[in-house]
C-alpha cells in the first residue's frame, strides 16, 4: 500500500495548495492513506478547528503535530474531540489528546500513526525513545499492521538515532519540524523507511514559511518582528512510502514536491 505523509502545512497558503494539489498527487501515486503535519496550519502557528476540518475535507485523513499545536484557543478541546488529530506522545500523561492512533486505510489495512517530539534544542519532554517503545507495543496490541512515525525534532542526529533504534519495529520514520526537505530518504537494513525531514507545504519563497523581510530584519536588529506566512511559490512537500501490509516493511520511499500552478487558482 502507498502512504503519503505531507510536511508541515504552513498557513492559508499551505491549506490552499493542499486543496488544489493533493487530489492529483493521490491519484498519480495511488495513495491509500494521507497523513499530514498540521501544527502550523493556522497563520503559521497552531491549528484551529476550522483549519483542521478544511484539511480533512481536502483529503487529509490523519493529522500529526508538534510543539506549536497549543498556540490556538481551543487546542485542548480539539485534541480531545477529534480522533484524526494527534499530538506528540511524549508529553506528560495528563496533557489533553492522544499521541498515537490506529487508522484504517482505504484498503482496510490498520495503520498505527505515532507522533513523537525530539528533546535536543526543544522542550524537555519525556524520552521519545522509551515513549516510542511503549506506544509501538500498544499499537500492535490494538491491531496495527503497519506503524508510521512522525518524529517532530530539530537535530538530525536525534532523528537518525531514533531511526536506527526502531529499525524493523516500525514501517517508517519521517522527520518534520525543520521545514526543509532533505535528500536522504532510504530504507534501513531491517525494513524501516526513513527521511530526516519531509519539508514544508506552503510558500517556498520564504524563510521556512514566513515572508523573508521581517525574518531578515529580526536577524539584523535582534528585535522580534511580526512574522507572516508567505503566499509565493506555493508547493506541497512530503513523501510517498510503499509498505508491504503483510511484512510491515517499507519497500520504497520517494520524495514529493508538487508546485501549484497560479493558473489553477
Amino acid at each position: 500500500m502507498n502512504i503519503l505523509l505531507i510536511g508541515d502545512i504552513f498557513g492559508k497558503g499551505g491549506r490552499k495548495v493542499v486543496r488544489h494539489v493533493l487530489p492529483r498527487v493521490v491519484d498519480r501515486e495511488s495513495v491509500d492513506l494521507t497523513i499530514a503535519n498540521v501544527e502550523n496550519a493556522s497563520r503559521g502557528l497552531g491549528v484551529s478547528r476550522d483549519a483542521a476540518l478544511e484539511l480533512k475535507n481536502a483529503g487529509v485523513q490523519v493529522m500529526t503535530s508538534g510543539n506549536h499545536i497549543w498556540k490556538r484557543p481551543g487546542a485542548a478541546e480539539l485534541l480531545e474531540e477529534e480522533p484524526f488529530l494527534v499530538r506528540p506522545a511524549n508529553y506528560p500523561p495528563s496533557v489533553p489528546g492522544r499521541g498515537s492512533v490506529v487508522w484504517e486505510s482505504n484498503l482496510g489495512v490498520k495503520v498505527g500513526i505515532l507522533n513523537l517530539m525530539g528533546r535536543v534544542f526543544m522542550e524537555p519532554l519525556d524520552c521519545p525513545f522509551r515513549t516510542g517503545e511503549v506506544h509501538i507495543s500498544r499499537l500492535r496490541e490494538e491491531g496495527a499492521q503497519l506503524i508510521v512515525l512522525d518524529f517532530h525534532a530539530e537535530a538530525t542526529s536525534e532523528k537518525l538515532a531514533l531511526a536506527w533504534h526502531l529499525d524493523g519495529r516500525v514501517s517508517a520514520i519521517v522527520g518534520t519540524h525543520t521545514h526543509v526537505q532533505t535528500a536522504d530518504e532510504r530504507i534501513l537494513p531491517q525494513g524501516t523507511g526513513y527521511i530526516t525531514d519531509v519539508g514544508m507545504t506552503g510558500g517556498q519563497d520564504s524563510v521556512i514559511g514566513v515572508k523573508p523581510k521581517p525574518a531578515i530584519d529580526s536577524f539584523l536588529m535582534g528585535v522580534h518582528q511580526r512574522l507572516e506566512p508567505s503566499l509565493k511559490n506555493l508547493a506541497l512537500n512530503g513523501v510517498v512510502m510503499t509498505i508491504c501490509e503483510k511484512s510491515g516493511k517499507c519497500e520504497n520511499i520517494r520524495r514529493v514536491s508538487e508546485y501549484l500552478d497560479p493558473a489553477e487558482t
